[in-house]
C-alpha cells in the first residue's frame, strides 16, 4: 500500500497518511507538482515557513523494469520564483518506492539555526539532529554511512544549500554511495536547506519490490521495453561508450556550441573536451577509471562513466556534456581534468554544473573573473563553501551573477540559465527554453533529437518551420516521462523504436490494473503542463516572460549568422492548451 509521509519541521512530527484521492494514479513530477499546485502558496517566499519540498519515485519506481527509478523533487524555487521540478538518478527513488512512499512532503520551518537528519525506514521516520551539519556532501555521507552503514541510500545538501544560495542542488547517492546524481535545477537545495534538513536517510530494509497486478504481463512488457533500449543506438551504443559528452563534436559541427558566453556557435578545441577524448583518457589511464557504468540498480544505459587523473586515482563521474559546455567552451577553458574537478566540488559543495558554470562564465565577461583562468576559477568555486562574496554570487547563478557585473548579455530565462545548445542555432531548442515553466531547461523538451540527431523525424534546426509543434510534443511526452520515472535518455528508443511506448503503457497498465493508451499518457503530460503553468500564473509569472533574452533575437550567431527569430505571439502559442 502506497502512503504519503509528511514531515513537520516545526513540530517535528512525521506521519505517515494515505495517498489523497485527487493524487492518485501520479508519481514523479506529476505528484510532486500536483502537490505544488494545490498545496502551496504561489505567491509566498521560496525559502519561508509555507513552501513545501515534496520527494516522489516515478509509477514505475521498484519495479524490474530498466531505468524506472528516478527521483522528482519539487517545490516553488527561489531561483525562478514559479514552479520547480528537478530530477535524479541514483538510489534514492527505488528505495522510497521500495518502501512504499509515494511522496516525502517536508512542511513549516525549524527554530534558526538547527539542523535536522531524517531517518525512514519500513513504517517508521523520524527526524534526529543533525551529525553531518557543517559539512560538504562527501564528508556528509562518509560520517552518515559510519553511522547507518552502506545498505542505506543518503539524499544531502552541501554547504550551498545551508546558505539558501539559488542555484543549491540535492544530491543523491548512487550505487557506490557517492553523492553524485543531483537534483539540480531551481534551486531546491537551498529550500531544503531553509527547511533545516541536512540529510535524509533511506533504509531500504523490509521493502520490497512494487506491487503488480498481472506479473507475466508487466514481465513480457518490461523485456519488450529493455530490447527496445537495445535496439537503439544512441541508448545502446553512443551514451554508454561517451556519454552525454558525446555530444561536445556533434553540437559544435552544428554551430549551435556556444562559445565565450554564447558569442559564437563553435570552440577550436571542441575535440579535447569530447566525449571521445574522456573515454581515450578513462581506457588510457585505467585505473579507477570505467568506461559504461550505471548510477542507479535497473539502468542499463550506463552513461555514467567513472573519470580518472593521470594517477588512476578518481575524479569524478563522467561529467555531463553541459558541464564539460559550461566549464570549457564558454568558459574559453579546454582541460578535461580541469572541468572533471569542477563537477567534483560542484557535486561536493552542491550546486547546479549548469546555473554554476554559466555563471562563471558570465563573471568573465563582466570582468570579474579572466577568461579561461583555471586557478581564478577554482578560487570562485571554493568560495562558495567557504562564502566568501564572490562565492555567494556565482552560486545564485548567471542571473544574479550578470546584475552584479553589469553584464547585458545574460542567457537566462525566468532566472535559470539556458545549458549548452545555442537557441539560435538549434532553434526547437530555444522554443524549449522560453515557454517551460521550469525556467530554461534543456531537458522539459529536447528538440535536439529532432533539430540535430534526427531522431523521430528531422526538423531543421536555423528555421522556424514546425519547432513549435516539436518542442510543444516534447514538453507533453517529456511531463509524463518524469512521472513514470523513466530516465530521459529512454527517449531516444521511446522516439524511434515503435514498440518502446507501447511497452511502458502496458507496464503501466499491467503493474496498476489500468487500461491507458497512448493518448492517455499524452493527456497525463497536457494536465501537468497545465498545473504548472497555472501556478506559475498565480505566482506573478506572465506569460509575456516566456522568451529569451534579446541578444539571441538580435545578434547573429556564427557561423551561421542566424538569429532567434519568433515572436512572442508565436512563442505563446506553444503551450497555449494550459494558458486557456
Amino acid at each position: 500500500m502506497y502512503q504519503f509521509l509528511r514531515v513537520n519541521m516545526d513540530t517535528r512530527e512525521c506521519r505517515f497518511e494515505p495517498v489523497p484521492r485527487e493524487y492518485e494514479g501520479l508519481g514523479g513530477r506529476g505528484l510532486t507538482s500536483a502537490i505544488v499546485a494545490n498545496e502551496v502558496d504561489a505567491g509566498c517566499n521560496p525559502i519561508g515557513p509555507h513552501n513545501k519540498l515534496v520527494f516522489a519515485p516515478g509509477l514505475l519506481g521498484a519495479t524490474n523494469s530498466p531505468n524506472t527509478n528516478r527521483l522528482s523533487v519539487g517545490c516553488k524555487s527561489p531561483l525562478t520564483g514559479g514552479i520547480k521540478e528537478a530530477n535524479a538518478g541514483g538510489q534514492p527513488g527505488g528505495h522510497l518506492a521500495r518502501l512504499g512512499i509515494l511522496a516525502i512532503i517536508v512542511e513549516k520551518l525549524p527554530k534558526d539555526g538547527e539542523w535536522w537528519d531524517l531517518e525512514v525506514k519500513k513504517d517508521s521516520a523520524r527526524l534526529v539532529k543533525s551529525s553531518v551539519s557543517g559539512l560538504n556532501n562527501f564528508d556528509a555521507v562518509d560520517k552518515l554511512r559510519g553511522s547507518y552503514g552502506d545498505k542505506c541510500s543518503y539524499i544531502t545538501i552541501g554547504r550551498a544549500g545551508e546558505f539558501k544560495l539559488t542555484a543549491a542542488s540535492i544530491a543523491c547517492t548512487d550505487r557506490e554511495l557517492r553523492p553524485t546524481r543531483h537534483a539540480g535545477r531551481g534551486g531546491v537545495g537551498a529550500v531544503m536547506g531553509s527547511k533545516g534538513l541536512k540529510a535524509i536517510i533511506v533504509d531500504p530494509a523490509g521493502g520490497d519490490t512494487a506491487p503488480i497486478q498481472d506479473v507475466k504481463a508487466f514481465r513480457e512488457a518490461s523485456k519488450r521495453f529493455a530490447k527496445a533500449l537495445a535496439e537503439n543506438p544512441v541508448t545502446s551504443q553512443a551514451l554508454p561508450n561517451y556519454g552525454t559528452d558525446v555530444l561536445v563534436n556533434i553540437i559544435n559541427e552544428a554551430g549551435g556550441l556556444p562559445t565565450h558566453n554564447f558569442e559564437y556557435g563553435r570552440f577550436p578545441e571542441h575535440e579535447k573536451v569530447s566525449g571521445e577524448r574522456m573515454n581515450e583518457l578513462t581506457t588510457k589511464r585505467g585505473g579507477e577509471g570505467v568506461v559504461a557504468h550505471g548510477c542507479m540498480s535497473g539502468c542499463v544505459i550506463r552513461c555514467s562513466g567513472l573519470y580518472p587523473g593521470k594517477n588512476g586515482k578518481l575524479i569524478s563521474k563522467w561529467p555531463e556534456y553541459e558541464t564539460v559546455w559550461c566549464f570549457g567552451p564558454h568558459s574559453e577553458i579546454d582541460d578535461l581534468d580541469f572541468i572533471a574537478k569542477c563537477d567534483y566540488l560542484c557535486d561536493d559543495y552542491g550546486v547546479d554544473t549548469i546555473d554554476v558554470g554559466v555563471a562563471i562564465g558570465t563573471a568573465m565577461a563582466g570582468g570579474g573573473i579572466p577568461w579561461g583562468d583555471k586557478d581564478a576559477v577554482l578560487e570562485a568555486m571554493h568560495g562558495i563553501s567557504k562564502g566568501t562574496p564572490l562565492g555567494r554570487i556565482i552560486g545564485c547563478g548567471a542571473a544574479t551573477t550578470g546584475r552584479v557585473f553589469g553584464v547585458r548579455r545574460v542567457a537566462a530565462v525566468k532566472g535559470q540559465s539556458l545549458p549548452a545548445y545555442d537557441p539560435r542555432a538549434v532553434k526547437g531548442q530555444g522554443v524549449t527554453y522560453a515557454t517551460t515553466p521550469m525556467g530554461a531547461d534543456h531537458t522539459a523538451g529536447y528538440a535536439v533529437t529532432a533539430n540535430i540527431l534526427h531522431c523521430g523525424g528531422y526538423v531543421d534546426p536555423l528555421k522556424k518551420e514546425g519547432q513549435i509543434e516539436l518542442s510543444r510534443n516534447l514538453q507533453i511526452a517529456t511531463a509524463s516521462i518524469d512521472s513514470v520515472g523513466l530516465c530521459l535518455f529512454t527517449a531516444f528508443a521511446l522516439l524511434d523504436v515503435p514498440d518502446a511506448l507501447p511497452a511502458v503503457v502496458d507496464m503501466l497498465n499491467a503493474k496498476f490494473g489500468w487500461q491507458l493508451t497512448g493518448d492517455d499518457v499524452s493527456g497525463l503530460g497536457k494536465r501537468i503542463l497545465t498545473m504548472e503553468i497555472d501556478f506559475n500564473r498565480r505566482a506573478g509569472i506572465p506569460a509575456s516572460a516566456d522568451r529569451l533574452p534579446e541578444f539571441f533575437e538580435e545578434e547573429p550567431l556564427p557561423p551561421h549568422d542566424t538569429v532567434f527569430d519568433f515572436t512572442t505571439e508565436e512563442l505563446q502559442k506553444t503551450l497555449d492548451f494550459a494558458d486557456k
